[in-house]
């Protein structure tokens, strides 16, 4: 784990209340992550010291060295909103990292990959395209990303996954929509929660390992539903995107990225 500044320099909407945040390492250092790992940043808010968690989106690998890209959902009145909605470029935050082990294995003989998101959870995955594409080309590995939203204005990144999808033979790209899809309608997307649809998949235990990172119920429903078709723990690695109870209370558990 290391300590450093990051430094602002672009900003763009992603989503209605998810803003996509372009950073540099202050110091003009590299940004060493594995893909799916996370930054902290720290940050003082009504007299308190606040920390927040967000998974590092920059996809390995590419962008210029310390480059740090975030997604950053929004809630009114959050300590971290307050803080991320009044960055312009060339203002600093103080960061560590990087945290987590929601990272592909090298020693993983597994077939497939089955990888679930709802919302900024899908970040991690963005990560490790450049990775992914090396894998399905050595490894012979196959990769699914089945990605949750209400509407496409809400599907982070949906344009970068299909376009990768369509350049990438061995990846599949499944957005859920759950209340409504494109217009015109694609033959890759799906009606209803990723939850729902992730039996279609035939999760199978001599065959898959599934990732799932975002909202908790729908970690908890799909962890449910691929315990159900046999999938032991260690082939469901998880991480649940979630506030603390209180903006004055310090931490959030890894891989947070909505905010109070």
């Amino acid at each position: 784990m290391d300590h450093f500044e990051l430094t602002l320099v672009s900003s763009r909407q992603l989503a209605p209340a998810v803003r996509h945040y372009t950073f540099v390492r202050s110091d003009g250092g590299p940004m060493r992550f594995t893909p799916g790992q996370f930054v902290q940043v720290h940050f003082e808010h009504e007299g308190a010291l606040l920390r927040r968690s967000y998974s590092i989106a920059t996809p390995a690998g590419e962008g210029s060295a310390g480059e740090v890209e975030l997604a950053v959902s929004f809630i009114p009145g959050g300590a971290a909103s307050t803080l991320f909605e009044h960055l312009q470029p060339g203002d600093r935050l103080r960061a560590t990292g990087p945290h987590g082990r929601l990272v592909l294995h090298e020693t993983d003989a597994n077939r497939r990959y089955l990888l679930v998101a709802t919302g900024t959870g899908v970040t991690p995955y963005r990560s490790m395209l450049p990775q992914i594409r090396r894998w399905i080309a050595e490894r012979g590995q196959r990769f699914v990303l089945l990605f949750g939203a209400r509407t496409p204005g809400e599907l982070l990144y949906g344009e970068e996954f299909a376009a990768f999808a369509a350049d990438t033979p061995g990846f599949e790209f499944i957005p859920c929509f759950s209340r409504a899809g494109w217009e015109p309608a694609r033959p890759c997307e799906r009606r209803g929660y990723v939850q729902q649809v992730l039996g279609e998949l035939a999760p199978a235990p001599e065959q898959d390992i599934a990732y799932l990172c975002g909202n908790p119920n729908m970690v908890d429903a799909a962890f449910a539903v691929l315990r159900e078709h046999g999938l032991p723990v260690p082939h469901i690695r998880r991480e649940k995107y979630i506030s603390p109870p209180s903006p004055r209370l310090p931490g959030a558990p890894s891989g947070t990225g909505a905010d109070p």
